[in-house]
This record gives structure tokens, C-alpha cells and sequence, in this order.
């Protein structure tokens, strides 16, 4: 390096690249009752916060423009502090456009729970539109006694204009870790293009995809109330050559993955198909030990 040059890079030193910038949602018990204490938006993610008839505090995710342009990134820090309760929904359905350029439209939520707090994440399902890319990670950590009931949900594509598997990458992973061990891992990823989406092996003829994550302690009887439920949602089913899973409006499964950990599946050819079992999830939320109200009953 000559002297010029060596003078030149101490006087203009290369640019630090900026940290990306995190959307903030931070609630604490306050007076017997959750409250937002702190909150922060960074486009294009908005951060409403419906009036709650319960100790729960209820935020809404919504967005600029109604959905994710390819490059959009969501960044989201939750933090439920101490004896808190909180329910997260979305506005309406996360549409994802198509991507002309190979850019990848993104969230990133990392979530931590103190000692005794509840989070329920709830959205209404991401939906894949042709030719979009889109990657979700999330990031738990709780403590041994929070609860996290969080469902993931996604459309093949516009299924009311007959839109099915026309997109280009779906990559989703989510990671909840105890007192920092981790519990649950959850990746899927799928690309249309180098699999055969109506394989009895991926989706067969289902559209909508919907699973729920429960993560608890065993001896909280709040935990225990959440997962005697999710194990009602059980099919009854066989394997003999009469049952025919396929033909099933909705398809369920439900499974105890740790003893503090349960995980429901469920497919179906329809959104309204999924209504039922979704009453029954905000039905047992509703408890007073829990939200104490339906917070979505509204809605739907």
C-alpha cells in the first residue's frame, strides 16, 4: 500500500455496514393486568394494539401495502416479560408477491419468555403467490415455566382463483429453546419446481397447511388443559385399503414430540375446512387461566 493511499483510508475509513434494524414488542404485567411497555415499528410491519377484556394484551401484525414484496425483511424481537400474557394475531392473511428478480421476502422473529408468562401466536396463513420466494425463522427461549402455543400456517398459492404450487421457494424454521436447551426443531423447506407437489410423499391434494406448537412445563395445569385438547383433535383413522386419507376434507395429526413438548399437523383442501378445529384451539385459549378471552371470535 503506498503512503497516498494508506493517508487516504485514514481519513475516509470504509463504512460500517448498519445493523439491521428490529421492530420491538416488549409487555409486562402491570397493575394485574399485561400491558405494551415498549414498542417499536420499522417498516414494513405495523404494530397495532386492540383494546383486550382480559389481563391479556393482544397485538395485531399488519403491513405496508397489504403483504411482502420480494427483498421486503421483517425483523421482530417479542420479549413477554415475568406473570405476562400475551396473544399475537395478524391483520389478514401475510400475501407474499411474486419476486422478479430472485430477491426473497423475509421474517425473522425472535421471541423470549420470563418466568410464568404465556405468549399465543395466532396469524391468519402466509400465502404463496406465483412465483414468490419467501423464508420465515423464528427463535424461542423461554424459561421452564412459560408457555408458548405459536401455529404456523401457509396457502399453496390464490386458491380461490385456482392458484396452486406456483411458487418458487418456501424455507421455514423454527427453533424453541428451555432454559436454553433446545426442545423443538422445526425446518421444512420446499420449491415447487424440483419436487411433485401433488405427491401422495409432499401434499397431495391438500392446499392449506397447519400445524401448532405447544411448549410447556407438565406439571402446569395450563399446559395440561392445552394439550388434552390437542390430543381430541386426533383422527380416528387406519391403514387398511378402505381408509383413503386423501379424500378426507381435513387430515390431523397430533403427537407428544417431548414431555414438554406437543405438535399438531393438519392439511386440508379448503380454509373453511380448517374453521372447526381452529374454534376448538381459541375455545380452550378462551379459559380464564389462559387469555380469558377469544380474542379472534370477531373475526371469524
Amino acid at each position: 500500500m503506498t503512503t497516498d493511499s494508506a493517508t487516504a483510508l485514514a481519513l475516509h475509513p470504509p463504512a460500517q455496514a448498519a445493523a439491521p434494524a428490529w421492530s420491538v414488542l416488549d409487555v409486562a404485567e402491570v397493575r394485574g393486568r399485561s400491558r405494551l411497555v415498549a414498542c417499536k415499528n420499522i417498516q414494513p410491519l405495523k404494530l397495532l394494539q386492540p383494546a383486550s377484556p382480559s389481563r391479556a394484551a393482544h397485538v395485531v401484525l399488519s403491513s405496508y401495502g397489504g403483504g411482502l414484496v420480494a427483498g421486503d425483511v421483517i425483523r421482530l424481537r417479542i420479549t413477554g416479560r415475568a406473570d405476562s400474557r400475551l396473544i399475537i394475531s395478524t391483520q389478514a392473511s401475510t400475501k407474499v408477491f411474486r419476486s422478479i428478480d430472485g430477491a426473497v421476502a423475509e421474517q425473522h422473529t425472535v421471541g423470549e419468555l420470563g418466568e410464568n408468562a404465556l405468549a399465543v401466536v395466532f396469524p391468519d396463513p402466509v400465502v404463496l403467490q406465483a412465483e414468490s420466494r419467501y423464508r420465515q425463522v423464528q427463535a424461542w427461549q423461554l424459561q421452564p415455566t412459560s408457555l408458548l402455543l405459536l401455529v404456523d400456517w401457509f396457502h399453496s398459492g390464490r386458491m380461490d382463483q385456482g392458484e396452486r404450487f406456483a411458487f418458487t421457494s418456501l424455507h421455514s424454521e423454527l427453533r424453541v429453546r428451555v432454559a436454553g436447551r433446545l426442545v423443538l426443531l422445526d425446518r421444512f423447506g420446499f420449491e415447487p419446481a424440483e419436487n411433485i407437489a401433488t405427491s401422495p410423499a409432499n401434499f397431495a391434494g391438500y392446499q392449506t397447511f397447519f400445524s401448532v406448537f405447544l411448549v410447556g412445563s407438565p406439571g402446569d395445569a395450563k399446559f395440561q388443559k392445552l394439550s388434552e385438547m390437542l390430543a381430541r383433535q386426533k383422527m380416528p383413522g387406519g391403514t387398511g385399503p378402505h381408509f383413503n386419507i386423501n379424500s378426507q376434507e381435513c387430515a390431523i395429526s397430533v403427537a407428544r414430540a417431548r414431555e414438554n413438548v406437543w405438535v399438531l399437523r393438519a392439511a386440508a383442501h379448503s380454509r373453511m375446512a380448517l374453521q372447526p378445529l381452529c374454534d376448538e384451539i381459541l375455545a380452550a385459549l378462551a379459559d380464564g387461566e389462559l387469555l380469558g378471552y377469544n380474542p379472534l371470535a370477531r373475526k371469524y
